[in-house]
């Protein structure tokens, strides 16, 4: 019995990681779609959207140099991008968002 509590307990930890993480994605996804930006691929935007965070952290990096990298791998234009990036800071990297 105590077997079993142990491994629906580990169970519940592993299962808990990976359920964040596709309710952060979720949710940069649905912003996505709020902004019309919704019809990029989700595997593409998820992709490009995650790369935001370790591009800012680069030396010189600005939010601006990050949108005009995200055009370039979204085929869009600055504009769509911008809002892209500024999503992308707001969910998976809010530490990096201006206050």
């Amino acid at each position: 019995m105590a077997a079993t509590v142990a491994v629906a307990a580990a169970a519940t930890v592993t299962v808990a990681a990976p359920a964040q993480a596709d309710t952060t994605t979720d949710v940069f996804l649905s912003a996505l779609d709020h902004y019309r930006l919704g019809d990029i691929d989700a595997g593409t935007a998820t992709r490009v959207g995650e790369q935001v965070c370790p591009m800012l952290a680069e030396p010189g990096q600005n939010a601006a140099n990050v949108a005009a990298t995200v055009a370039d791998e979204l085929g869009r234009p600055l504009g769509p991008a911008t809002m892209f990036t500024g999503l992308a800071i707001q969910i998976f990297c809010p530490r990096a968002s201006p206050r």
